[in-house]
């Protein structure tokens, strides 16, 4: 039992989520004023049926007193030609008919109690159905306007999350930029000290090897530059110069067999 229980409350709670989120208040308010028209018509109806009823009545009541006249009537002619009986006939027919006439009038005054009931009461349904009426379309008007809210809202969001995947999309191509400008720059600058090969102009081995013997020409003019400036010094110096410059020049040949060697 418990189990069952416990399963019908579950159905009825989903059942109750489905029919809230299916449900449209506006729809629901309009369905209330047309029940709520409704009953304003069927007291309407009321009214005037019981209106036609006390007429009906007040007709019939009419036509009574009209033959308690016509038997008054009737019972004095009877006396004036000397019949007593037909005179006491004629009266008790009146007495008859005054009896239904006061039960006629009865039913007319309580009718127009029940009319006069049933007219108050149809004023008040109507006053509710109008303020009913007023307060619906104020209140379809809010939740319109709530409804128009969360739809911006909603889009408001949907933009703010693309543009955060948007920004987050350009924070990864500025990273990568930066990294290939990073890439970029270190390659120059091993082109530039000579660890890398430069392969984005026309030089080839001959060009290459034409401004080595270029350098090294440079530097021979620049020795012999500087031999012959050494030799306007004293003797002793310049036997210690040539020395040293003999030793210049040996480790410096010795420094372009390398670097020809790696070429």
């Amino acid at each position: 039992m418990g189990m069952f229980s416990r399963m019908s409350t579950i159905v009825k709670s989903k059942m109750n989520r489905m029919l809230d989120n299916a449900e449209d208040p506006r729809e629901t308010l309009d369905y209330s004023y047309e029940k709520q028209l409704e009953m304003l018509q069927n007291v309407k109806r009321g009214v005037v049926e019981m209106v036609t009823a006390k007429r009906r009545i007040q007709q019939q009541a009419t036509k009574v007193r009209d033959n308690i006249t016509r038997l008054e009537r009737q019972a004095k002619q009877a006396l004036d030609a000397d019949r007593e009986d037909l005179a006491r006939l004629a009266l008790q027919r009146k007495q008859n008919a005054m009896i239904e006439l006061q039960g006629l009038d009865e039913q007319i005054e309580g009718m127009e109690q029940e009319q006069q009931k049933l007219t108050v009461a149809e004023q008040r349904l109507q006053a509710k159905v109008d303020a009913f009426r007023n307060k619906k379309e104020i209140i379809k008007a809010q939740y319109t306007a709530a409804q128009a809210q969360v739809r911006i809202g909603s889009a408001l969001g949907g933009i703010s999350e693309e543009m955060s995947d948007i920004s987050l999309a350009m924070q990864r191509a500025e990273n990568k930029t930066d990294q290939m400008r990073a890439k970029a720059g270190a390659i120059d600058e091993l082109v530039a000290t000579g660890v890398l090969d430069d392969f984005s102009g026309p030089q080839d081995d001959i060009d290459r090897e034409l401004s080595q013997l270029t350098i090294s020409q440079g530097v021979e003019d620049e020795l012999a530059a500087l031999k012959g400036g050494s030799s306007a010094g004293s003797s002793q110096p310049r036997a210690l110069e040539g020395g040293s410059q003999s030793s210049v020049d040996a480790e410096l040949e010795a420094l372009r067999n390398q670097g020809n060697s790696q070429n």
